[in-house]
């Protein structure tokens, strides 16, 4: 099972410094912010676009988690589980979405952190996002992509780790991406 496969490198930490450029900068900037909107705008099925095909989403359970496997996660899902909670989300008759779950996010503190030994752009921000079913939640944190170059110049999402401020505290239903 892919989930269980250890070879997958989900750690954020640098091994060389990342090409240095304002237009990088800008292109890195303009894809989180269209990941931002794309989730804000309920738009799952095109978010699910952005991801390679061994994509993993993660979102640690404790404060300095050092993986997904000797630990509980909130998140830890691969191409199919994102795309069955996607289903899920999208479906008329899911109860837990009505009303649906709107949000906003605000994303700051862009920084190029290097890239890892794949030669992956490690890319950190900073994540406030609000959402609102039933009641008003608000999750901040500090967000990791590891960003894949294609071919035409783009990017797409080869690990997305959401460090939540709050991770350890009790949660309500977690039901749309983070």
């Amino acid at each position: 099972m892919q989930l269980l496969d250890r070879s997958f490198d989900h750690s954020t930490a640098a091994t060389a410094a990342a090409p240095a450029g304002e237009e990088l900068r800008r292109s890195v900037e303009r894809f989180l912010q269209h990941e931002a909107r794309l989730l804000d705008e309920r738009r799952f099925s095109d978010w699910l676009g952005l991801w390679t095909e061994q994509g993993r989403y993660w979102v640690p359970r404790f404060h300095g988690q050092a993986n997904p496997f000797e630990q509980i996660s909130l998140f830890w899902e691969d191409r199919m589980l994102r795309e069955v909670r996607v289903r899920r989300l999208e479906n008329e008759r899911n109860w837990s979405q009505q009303p649906p779950t709107r949000s906003t996010r605000l994303l700051g503190s862009i920084a190029i952190e290097g890239v890892d030994a794949a030669g992956l752009l490690i890319v950190r921000s900073s994540l406030h996002m609000t959402e609102w079913r039933r009641e008003l939640r608000h999750l901040c944190g500090t967000v990791f992509h590891k960003l894949e170059a294609t071919p035409d110049g783009g990017w797409q999402i080869q690990l997305k780790r959401v460090d939540l401020v709050n991770c350890d505290d009790t949660f309500a239903n977690l039901e749309v991406f983070i």
